[in-house]
């Protein structure tokens, strides 16, 4: 089978394209966007990530959308506004949005399986970004599912389907399941301010610290707090 995989470099999407492996797909394209975000050392790690699981790799610069995210309330991608510093609680991430981001990644990722003849569209939502992000959440995944399929009728494969199989799950199972595949986590990037190591003090590190400890797994992140 085939799969065209949004890869971010991150644990959720890295863990995926694993799992994706794992489960009988022999061919991947890994697909890497670089929206503008402050985060783009996580490009390198997606690179890496590709290149162990023998994957094809393809970077999509959105340079046409840079201008206009720098304007938004995104933390992401405005560069007058700090990335939020401690829990990952939707209070305190709000600023972390980034407005349709993966209804962008989905459409272009989804154009490109329709060409290759892939069978499946996977992105690495969970359960615990879905009262942040309303992208993630099971209602959207349907919806966007739908829609693809329905605009593409003719002129993809016909079991070709948007998938997410982690859309239940919280990040402490991604981390369990990662640990079983043995995937290599100290090569995975996750946190939003970018940077040589992870900030330690951002939402975003503070969710990965907490999934490896409810994990009971030891994180081989290297903090600079």
């Amino acid at each position: 089978m085939k799969a065209v995989l949004i890869l971010s470099g991150g644990l959720d999407s890295s863990t995926l394209a694993y799992w994706l492996k794992a489960n009988g797909y022999n061919e991947i394209i890994c697909i890497t966007f670089d929206y503008g975000q402050k985060q783009i050392v996580e490009l390198k790690y997606a690179k890496g990530i590709a290149k162990k699981i023998g994957a094809e790799h393809r970077v999509i610069d959105m340079s046409f959308i840079k201008n206009f995210l720098s304007k938004s309330n995104s933390s992401l991608t405005n560069s007058s506004i700090s990335v939020p510093h401690g829990e990952y609680t939707k209070e305190n991430m709000q600023s972390t949005v980034v407005p349709n981001r993966n209804s962008m990644m989905l459409t272009m990722a989804w154009t490109i399986a329709c060409v290759e003849k892939a069978n499946a569209v996977v992105y690495g939502a969970h359960g615990g970004d879905h009262y942040l992000y309303p992208d993630t959440r099971p209602e959207y995944f349907d919806a966007i599912n739908k829609s693809l399929r329905m605009g593409t009728e003719d002129c993809r494969e016909d079991d070709l389907n948007l998938l997410a199989p982690f859309i239940n799950w919280h990040k402490t199972d991604i981390v369990k399941e990662g640990y079983r595949l043995n995937v290599p986590f100290e090569e995975t990037w996750t946190c939003y301010e970018g940077g040589e190591y992870h900030c330690g003090l951002c939402g975003a590190c503070s969710g990965r610290k907490t999934a490896f400890i409810d994990a009971n797994i030891p994180d081989p992140t290297v903090y600079k707090s």
